[in-house]
This record gives structure tokens, sequence and C-alpha cells, in this order.
């Protein structure tokens, strides 16, 4: 009764140990799969809203002064650890063995720009940690469960020689127990692959309100010193 009335339980139960090694496989898949969208997305979310009001702030902001408020404001949060190390690049060029810089040149404009694109590129590449894991499942969840199934199969075409019968009776189990497999994979594989494209859009957005406020950061900064260099 409980095996008709529960039929997939029942063929996992009658499966043998590699196809249940792979079906466990396919679990864990799908468990890290489902955390890692989960956890990037409400991650993602927050550190979203809290470049926008970033940006916000820097959007009233006049000078130097007020972009470190704005990153004493935001500490501890993605925006300002963005600002708070362009600060520290701009500071370094301000710098130099003759005393303060009032103005900065050609060169040190395109140092202060590479070393924002290496610092929003670093960021980026530590955001995309754990993406990873659900590329990889919906890439292998799939051939997981075709090997699952040709090992089934291969199991009951010789459960079917030595029992020395092709009735529909003894065929079905053993095919269905082997296909199992291959239905766990696509159900692992479909949503891994449909989050790890959400993923994809949601970091590709959040890679834009930072270069947003790394654009206003910019724009404060040479705001600023091309009027010195007019004086």
């Amino acid at each position: 009764m409980a095996s008709s009335a529960n039929p997939v339980w029942y063929l996992i139960a009658q499966s043998d140990l590699m196809s249940k090694f792979v079906l466990l496989v396919l679990l864990g898949l799908s468990i890290a799969s489902w955390t890692v969208f989960f956890y990037k997305l409400v991650l993602w979310r927050a550190r979203s809203k809290q470049l926008k009001n970033a940006l916000m702030h820097l959007k009233n902001a006049n000078n130097l002064e007020d972009v470190l408020y704005t990153a004493s404001k935001f500490a501890h949060t993605l925006p300002g650890y963005l600002l708070t190390k362009q600060l520290a690049f701009l500071k370094a060029l301000l710098v130099s063995d003759k005393g303060p810089k009032t103005s900065l040149d050609d060169r040190d404009w395109d140092l202060l720009q590479i070393r924002i694109n290496q610092l929003l590129d670093n960021v980026l590449i530590q955001e995309e940690s754990l993406l990873p894991v659900v590329s990889i499942s919906a890439a292998i969840s799939p051939l997981l469960g075709l090997f699952g199934t040709v090992w089934g199969l291969v199991h009951a075409f010789i459960d079917i020689s030595q029992r020395q019968s092709a009735d529909i009776a003894v065929v079905a189990p053993g095919i269905a127990e082997a296909l199992i497999t291959t239905v766990a994979g696509l159900l692992v594989a479909i949503p891994a692959f449909v989050m790890f494209h959400l993923l994809a859009l949601k970091l590709r957005s959040l890679d834009q309100e930072a270069t947003k406020l790394t654009g206003r950061f910019t724009w404060i900064v040479h705001k600023t010193f091309a009027k010195k260099v007019e004086l």
C-alpha cells in the first residue's frame, strides 16, 4: 500500500547504491544552489539599497568634506568601503616629496582612474564568490542524471537477461528506477540555471550602482581640483 501511494520513493528505495549516491549528490547540489541563491539575493538587495542611499547623499555633496562625511556615515558597508578606498587613493596622489599638491595633472588623473577601476574589479570578483556553485549545479546535474540512468539501464538489462524474460512487468520497474535519476537531474538543473541568470542580472545591476557612486566621487574630485587649477 505504501509503495503504491508513493511510487517515487518506492523506486528510490529499490534502486542500487550507485543510483542512490547520484541522487544524494544531486540533492546536495540542489540544497547548495538554493542556499547561495537566497543568501546572495538578500545580501545584494541590502547592498543595493546602501549604494542608492549613499549616491543620494553624494548628489548633494559639493566638496571632499561632504564625501568624507558620507564615507563615515556608511562605514562598514559597501559604499563606505568604496569611498574610503577612493579617498585613500586621492590622498596618496596629493602627497609628494615637495609637499601637498594643490592640483592633479593628467598622469595623476589617469592613475586615479586606474586604481578606481581596479577597486571596482576586485569588489566585483568578491561579490561573484559562490556563484560557480550555482553554475556548476546547472551544468553537471543533467550529466549526473544521465549517468545514473545509463547505470540503471545497464543493471536493468542484466536483470532481464538473468530472468530471461522481456515482459513489460519485468522490464518496466528497472527502467523506471533508471529514469528517476534523469528526472532528479533536470529538477536540479533547471532551477539552478534560472537562479544563475537571475543572480547575474542582479550582480550587473549592483556593479552599475557601484560605478555610478565612483563616477560621482570622480566628478566631485575633478570639480574641486579644476577650480584650484584655474587659480
